[in-house]
């Protein structure tokens, strides 16, 4: 990679970005002076307090180092270790969580359905736990909804519901993992409350980390007695920071003035701008719709590795197949376009 990409913006994750202005400028007035440790500070009181404001109702909230932490443990507080959890076969908590899930359930079998654009099916909730009753099976136990999903379509407010009935109608639990859950709210354009609590969502894991912060993502029961010894479990799991108020004063600052939704917005716009350049070209498929901020199109090896060889970094392990182009929330439309131009210059060199 030469120089001049060094400090580029890319499509590789929304990982990939920096910290937003609003959160660091937090983390900055938190590290003045002495703070009380291990969340018993001012700065995890407003960040939890805000964070009942933008879901309008009471709830239990608790800061942890990262999404794989607050999926694995909220989890593991929603059910047994003979116990299953549902979720779609593309989902992070299937993928990308090598085995955590199942490790902080003292071994709770993960079961996967079905569902086009990555989205369940309650049909196949249905499928699964009626399947096998017997004691030799696991129970089922909790559903996991992905929101955004890892193809980047977002769950409405009815698609929501529907999962919520069939969970109502089988004694079902509904987690949420919601690493993207801005992008969400913010393509929908739905108060966050109509998408969980109000949805039936009882443990929703609020991602910051994609949205602009450093670490951090937040737990939120929206269910109570779900959240009884919680912090136990972030104890005995490595996840109370002792500085906590370093995980939560980036959260003051993302929502305080809102933030959080207008970065996401952002985000949202540049795939949808990414999205509206690709489709004019012949030579591309775009795989799935195009609803938060990622796009997935089949891109040819030779155009894949030219694209590589100028710097730019994408993945195409993610989802079925493919390459995901994702959108930062500090990326630009002139990002845009440069990715454009060299994608638009290696298809015409492959003609000729």
């Amino acid at each position: 990679m030469t120089d001049k990409n060094l400090n580029r913006r890319q499509f590789g994750s929304d990982n990939y970005a920096g910290v937003c202005p609003e959160a660091w400028q937090a983390m900055t007035l938190a590290n003045r002076g002495h703070v009380k440790g291990y969340g018993d500070d001012e700065w995890t009181t407003r960040a939890a307090d805000l964070i009942r404001d933008v879901f309008e109702t009471q709830c239990e909230v608790f800061f942890v180092f990262n999404g794989t932490a607050a999926n694995s443990l909220a989890l593991a507080s929603m059910c047994h270790s003979y116990h299953s959890i549902l979720c779609h076969e593309t989902a992070h908590v299937e993928t990308d969580e090598c085995g955590a899930p199942e490790f902080f359930s003292n071994g709770t079998k993960v079961l996967l359905l079905s569902g086009e654009n990555g989205k369940i099916d309650p049909a196949a909730i249905d499928r699964m736990v009626k399947r096998r009753k017997d004691i030799h099976y696991p129970k089922p136990r909790v559903v996991s909804v992905t929101q955004a999903t890892e193809l980047g379509t977002v769950y409405t407010v009815d698609e929501i519901k529907g999962i919520w009935s069939m969970c109502k109608k089988l004694n079902l639990r509904m987690h949420m993992d919601g690493a993207r859950f801005a992008n969400a709210v913010a393509s929908l354009n739905v108060s966050p409350k109509e998408i969980t609590w109000q949805a039936g969502v009882d443990v929703l894991c609020f991602g910051g980390t994609k949205n602009g912060t450093a670490v951090g993502d937040a737990v939120v029961f929206f269910n109570s007695e779900l959240a009884r010894e919680f912090d136990y479990r972030c104890k005995q799991a490595g996840q109370l920071a002792s500085k906590m108020r370093f995980l939560s004063a980036p959260w003051v600052g993302l929502l305080q003035d809102g933030a959080w939704l207008r970065h996401a917005s952002h985000a949202n716009a540049m795939a949808a701008h990414l999205e509206k350049s690709l489709r004019p070209l012949p030579e591309l498929k775009i795989l799935f719709p195009r609803q938060a901020n990622s796009v997935f199109v089949e891109l040819d090896a030779p155009i894949r590795e030219g694209l590589w060889k100028k710097g730019w970094l994408f993945y195409n392990f993610i989802g079925k197949g493919g390459c995901r182009l994702m959108c930062a929330w500090d990326l630009t439309e002139e990002d845009v376009n440069a990715f454009v131009a060299d994608l638009k210059d290696l298809l015409l060199s492959a003609k000729s």
